[in-house]
């Protein structure tokens, strides 16, 4: 048996809900092939779910899949580095979900990898590691788009943790059966920088400070903050090339992720 599928096994004796509790819901931002339709499969299977992305093509087949199956979901196009967008997008939450509350947030915001020497790293490239890893947009950073002059990134986990913190705190009183639960998709570059990651290590190290910090200021209050170290290559379409040669043993499969994100809840 494959380590995930242990951890699969694992996290299924303490989430066996067999149809989505109507009193809570859950927010996936990121959703898209590969980690975060699994997130929010795996989800979907205990809350009502609202799947965030900016290309609705990134959620339909999942809020199909999730519907066809019995649970529900809700998918709505947000950018989340655009504070009016990700506003619109909780109002909308809001309006769907009513009184029900927020039992978990995952911001699963993933991005371009830039593998490249230091030295020869232009601005723009090395900004995208903010800009992509955790503080912007969903999806691969367009450098066309991007000039000396832009307005900076690092703002899309402060923009969406703003407005899920709220809905996270009333969600304590009278608590939840578990604790309400904002969860970052971090990555071991957050933890400690390689050679030619410096964008991507940049950006994956603010993104853990964030966590922390938060977690020191709304952890006394009952919410759980939790930063998810992915530790290594997943197996994601975008992958499918990296490691090849190495068997099925060197990547690490979605449903894994998706295990240790609920396993947080």
């Amino acid at each position: 048996m494959q380590p995930w599928t242990r951890l699969l096994a694992l996290t299924t004796q303490f989430h066996t809900h067999t149809m989505p509790s109507p009193s809570s819901f859950a927010i996936i931002v990121g959703v898209g092939p590969g980690t975060g339709a699994t997130v929010a499969r795996k989800f979907a299977a205990s809350y009502p779910v609202a799947l965030l992305a900016r290309n609705p093509a990134n959620y339909e087949d999942v809020v199909k899949e999730i519907q066809s199956s019995g649970g529900k979901a809700i998918g709505i196009s947000t950018d989340v580095a655009d504070a009016a967008s990700v506003k619109s997008a909780f109002s909308k939450i809001s309006s769907e979900f009513g009184d029900s509350k927020l039992a978990a947030a995952v911001y699963n915001v993933g991005g371009g990898f830039i593998r490249k020497g230091f030295l020869d790293l232009t601005q723009e490239e090395f900004e995208s590691g903010w800009e992509a890893n955790g503080y912007n947009s969903f999806g691969p950073l367009h450098f066309k788009n991007v000039s000396a002059n832009s307005p900076p990134g690092r703002r899309g986990a402060f923009l969406f943790s703003q407005s899920a913190l709220p809905l996270l705190l009333a969600s304590t009183n009278p608590p939840l059966q578990h604790p309400p639960t904002l969860i970052f998709t971090g990555a071991t570059a957050g933890f400690r920088g390689s050679a030619l990651c410096a964008s991507f290590s940049t950006g994956k190290f603010a993104l853990r400070s964030l966590s922390q910090s938060l977690a020191r200021e709304f952890g006394p209050k009952g919410v759980h903050i939790a930063h998810a170290n992915i530790d290594g290559v997943i197996d994601i379409p975008r992958t499918k090339e990296w490691l090849k040669d190495l068997g099925p043993e060197a990547k690490i499969k979605p449903e894994a992720v998706s295990c240790t994100d609920i396993f947080f809840i």
